[in-house]
């Protein structure tokens, strides 16, 4: 009776995966923004105690690359901080033509964060109220932060999440001054006028080029925005455009510009609502009466 021999099984050849110096000093400088980025966020949170323990965090999503940073920072801090707070991630769908609806959704659902899309229709009141050409941005945004701010009263949120950045808080220190006659800017952390929210940037100590190369790395699936992000000409961005020329002309000027924010003196200032300058007066107390000297030439 013969029998079949059993066919001797070769060992399949190792692939040896190897990988490209210049792959290598990518993930390496990945890596460094990384932790740059979320030890600047871990630290403005602290600084102005943005989350607390027990806190409800609505983490206002637009689909830009500020956005998702800041989303994805917030995942890994909510991990490791020694605090519990949630994160509920929300979209404001504002009916913009052909804007891609399955996005954001797959993005969150693909990553187990729980979220809700709001579909509101702000485009076609932007549009009918804003003549052509003409910046959109300030409707825009009144209509969406009304929208937003009524929603996280709905679902419980005790602090609402954006994602402006130090680049964004400085252009806008800058906007205010040059046309609107004020000197504000955005704060890390702001009450709303009602008092009903409380309103945080986490990525405000954060640098705009960082976020940028970190978004790019990660390959966040970026929504453009067709109302204020195709605008040319904006005021901000050529505020953003003086910006990067002292930057390149005086490199640090901008966080020097961001730690003025955080060093004011009223005093030396003219705001006569900060500081009492009516009151001033000199104390001399205890000072004894003085003459004139007879000399006109005194030596001091």
């Amino acid at each position: 009776m013969s029998r079949t021999a059993n066919p001797i099984e070769k060992p399949e050849p190792s692939v040896v995966r190897t990988v490209s110096p210049a792959a290598k000093k990518a993930s390496y400088n990945h890596n460094k923004v990384r932790k740059r980025l979320r030890r600047l966020t871990g630290q403005a949170i602290s600084d102005y105690n943005m989350i607390e323990a027990g806190d409800r965090v609505m983490v206002c999503l637009s689909g830009g690359k500020d956005s998702y940073t800041m989303l994805d920072i917030l995942l890994h801090l909510q991990r490791s901080a020694p605090i519990h707070f949630e994160i509920i991630a929300v979209n404001l769908d504002q009916k913009q033509p052909e804007y891609p609806e399955h996005i954001l959704p797959a993005y969150l659902e693909s990553i187990g964060v729980p979220y809700y899309i709001l579909e509101r229709d702000t485009y076609s009141v932007v549009r009918s109220v804003i003549p052509e050409g003409k910046t959109t941005c300030g409707l825009c945004s009144r209509l969406r932060r009304g929208t937003l701010y009524g929603f996280a009263e709905e679902i419980g949120a005790h602090k609402i999440a954006l994602g402006h950045h130090r680049d964004d808080i400085v252009e806008t220190l800058f906007l205010n001054m040059f046309f609107g006659g004020k000197l504000k800017a955005m704060p890390p952390k702001l009450l709303s006028d009602d008092k009903k929210n409380v309103v945080i940037r986490p990525l405000s100590y954060c640098k705009e080029r960082d976020i940028e190369a970190f978004a790019a790395y990660e390959n966040f699936p970026i929504i453009p925005c067709n109302l204020c992000g195709s605008q040319e000409n904006l005021q901000r961005a050529e505020v953003k455009r003086m910006l990067g020329e002292w930057e390149k002309q005086y490199p640090g000027r901008t966080e020097t510009i961001f730690k003025s924010l955080r060093n004011v003196a009223p005093s030396q200032l003219a705001d006569r609502q900060l500081f009492d300058f009516e009151t001033l007066a000199v104390d001399r107390t205890g000072s004894e009466d003085t003459e004139l000297p007879v000399i006109k030439t005194v030596s001091l």
